[in-house]
C-alpha cells in the first residue's frame, strides 16, 4: 500500500502509549510524506481552455491528440472510424493547463452512425475555445475539407491548421498546398514522429482566450463521476438520460464505446462531470486490440474520478466481471456508488436473489451505496445525486488526530492486538494521513496482522461512518534503538 502525506510526528497529538522516544528516524522519513495533498489540490486549478480537434476519418487525429497530450490516451488503431464519441483529455504545456477534446471523423454529407459521429464534433467545435483542423498533408485538401474550411471560416472560434503526416523535408511542399483553404498557414506536424508538435503547441497556447468561453462556476471543477461495468449495463443510456441529449452513441452490440467520453451534467442544482467508459470484458493483460487501449483507458479514467458509479445488470446474475470492476474501484482508492440497472425488468423474486447475491459476494464493499434505476425509463435516476454526495462527503472527512487517538486508545484497551513471535505490538499512535481516500497510519511497536487491521477499519466505520467511501490502514513500525526496524 503506498502510503502519503501524515505530517511530522510532533503534528499529531498526544501518543496512545507513552510518546515517541526518537526511535523513529528523522527528517528524512518524513520527507517522502511531504507535499502530496498540495501537489493534488494544485491539479484542481479553474476553469480551463478547450481545444476540439477535427477532421474528416483517418487523418490521424488521435495520434496527434496523444503527441499533444504526451501520452498515449487517445485509442489509435490503423483503421478509420475508430473514435466516436467526443472525448476529452488534461494537456500541460508550457506551464499552462488546457483541454483537449478528440472527435470523431467529421463528414458534412455522413448519414447514419457517421451523421450522430459528426454531430458529436460539430457539439464539440461549439463549445471550444479554440478549434484545430487536421488535414492529411500527403492526400491534400479534399471536397470533405474544402467544406469543413467554409463552416470553420464562418465561425467565431480561433482555427488552426495542422498538416499532418509531413514526416520529412520532402513533403513540406504538401503542406504549402493547404493554403488553399483560407484558414490561415498550415502548421506541418508530424502526430507519428512528434515533428513540429512544439511549435504548434506554442501556438495553440497563443490562440486561447484568457478567459475560457464555458465556466460553471465551481470551484476546483465539478466532481468527477466515473461510470463503469461489463459491456452492455446501460452505461451510455444512463448519461444520455442524465444529460438530456445523444452525448453517447447507444446501440444493443456491446462494444460501442471505446474511448471515455465526459459531460457536464447538472444534477440537483450542482453542475458533475461524468465520464462514460468502454465497458470491461477482460483483464487488461488478456485484453488485445482495441479492447486492450480501452480497457487501460477505463482503467485511467477511473483513477482520475473522485467517485465510481458501477453499473451492474440488475436482471442477470452477478458475473465475475462486475466484481472485477468493483475491485479495480477500491484499489484505485475511488468512492463507490452500486447502482443497479435496468430495474423495470426485475421481479420480486428476483429482487430477493439479488439481495442474496451482494450480501454473499460484496463482502469487500458492503459500505457501498446502493441504488435501483432504469436508465431506459428514467425510474428513481433523481436518487443518484444525494449518494454521489454522500459518498463523496465521506470521501473527503479528515477525521481529527486527537479525537481519532481517544478513540482507538478505548478501542486497544477493549481489545488489544494479538501476539506476534511471543511480544504484543503495540500501537503508540494513530493520525489519519490524508483523505481522498481516508487513509489511517498507525505508528507501532511491531508488525500488526492484517486480521487485526480489518477490526480496526471496521470499528473506524462504526464510529466515523465513512459510507460510500473505502478506507485504508497503514502500519509505520517503530525502529529499534539500534537503527533496526522490529521484525516483521
Amino acid at each position: 500500500m503506498t502510503e502519503e502525506s501524515v505530517g511530522r510526528p510532533e503534528d499529531v497529538g498526544a501518543p496512545l502509549d507513552g510518546g515517541l522516544d526518537g526511535t523513529w528516524s528523522d527528517e528524512a522519513e518524513w520527507s517522502e510524506f511531504d507535499g502530496v495533498e498540495g501537489a493534488e489540490d494544485a491539479a484542481d486549478g479553474g476553469p480551463q481552455p478547450v481545444l476540439a480537434v477535427v477532421g474528416r476519418p483517418n487523418v490521424g487525429k488521435s495520434t496527434l491528440v496523444n503527441r499533444l497530450l504526451g501520452r498515449r490516451e487517445a485509442v489509435v488503431q490503423d483503421q478509420p472510424g475508430v473514435t466516436r464519441d467526443r472525448v476529452s483529455y488534461d494537456a500541460l504545456w508550457n506551464g499552462r493547463r488546457f483541454t483537449v477534446v478528440d472527435t470523431g471523423g467529421w463528414e458534412p454529407s455522413a448519414k447514419g452512425l457517421q451523421a450522430a459521429v459528426a454531430q458529436q464534433a460539430e457539439m464539440a467545435m461549439s463549445t471550444a475555445d479554440a478549434v484545430l483542423l487536421v488535414v492529411d498533408a500527403q492526400v491534400g485538401a479534399t471536397a470533405t475539407e474544402e467544406a469543413v474550411a467554409r463552416v470553420l471560416r464562418r465561425s467565431k472560434r480561433p482555427v488552426l491548421l495542422a498538416a499532418n503526416k509531413v514526416d520529412d523535408e520532402r513533403t513540406h511542399a504538401d503542406a504549402a498546398a493547404l493554403w488553399s483553404l483560407g484558414l490561415g498557414e498550415p502548421r506541418p506536424i508530424s502526430g507519428l514522429h512528434g515533428r513540429g508538435s512544439g511549435d504548434l503547441l506554442d501556438a495553440i497556447l497563443d490562440v486561447f482566450p484568457d478567459v475560457p468561453h464555458e465556466q460553471f462556476g465551481v470551484t476546483g471543477g465539478p466532481r468527477r463521476v466515473a461510470l463503469v461495468g461489463k459491456p452492455n449495463v446501460g452505461k451510455s443510456s444512463l448519461l444520455n438520460r442524465l444529460t438530456g441529449e445523444q452525448r453517447s452513441v447507444v446501440h444493443d452490440v456491446a462494444g460501442t464505446t471505446v474511448d471515455p467520453v465526459d459531460s457536464l451534467v447538472e444534477l440537483d442544482g450542482e453542475v458533475w462531470r461524468f465520464v462514460d467508459t468502454a465497458g470491461l470484458r477482460k483483464r487488461v493483460r488478456t485484453a488485445s486490440g482495441t479492447e486492450y487501449y480501452a480497457s487501460l483507458r477505463t482503467k485511467a479514467a477511473i483513477e482520475a474520478a473522485e467517485v465510481a458509479v458501477v453499473l451492474i445488470d440488475a436482471s442477470e446474475p452477478l458475473t465475475e466481471q462486475d466484481l472485477r470492476v468493483i475491485s479495480m474501484v477500491i484499489e484505485a482508492g475511488r468512492a463507490l456508488v452500486l447502482l443497479c440497472n435496468k430495474w423495470d425488468l426485475v421481479d420480486d423474486d428476483r429482487r430477493r436473489r439479488l439481495d442474496n447475491e451482494l450480501d454473499r459476494e460484496m463482502v469487500r464493499a458492503r459500505w457501498a451505496e446502493r441504488v435501483n434505476v432504469s436508465a431506459e425509463t428514467g425510474r428513481s435516476v433523481a436518487k443518484l445525486a444525494p449518494v454521489l454526495r454522500t459518498a463523496l462527503e465521506s470521501w473527503d472527512t479528515r477525521v481529527p488526530t486527537g479525537r481519532l487517538n481517544s478513540w482507538l486508545s478505548d478501542l486497544v484497551a477493549a481489545s488489544p492486538p494479538p501476539v506476534r513471535g511471543g511480544k504484543q505490538p503495540k500501537i503508540l499512535f494513530a493520525t489519519q494521513a490524508h483523505p481522498r481516500p481516508p487513509t489511517l497510519v498507525l505508528f507501532t511497536t511491531g508488525f500488526l496482522e492484517a486480521g487485526y487491521r480489518r477490526f480496526v477499519e471496521r470499528k473506524f466505520r462504526e464510529e466515523f461512518g465513512f459510507t460510500g467511501s473505502p478506507v485504508r490502514i497503514s502500519v509505520r513500525v517503530r525502529e529499534r534503538k539500534d537503527g533496526r526496524k522490529a521484525r516483521r
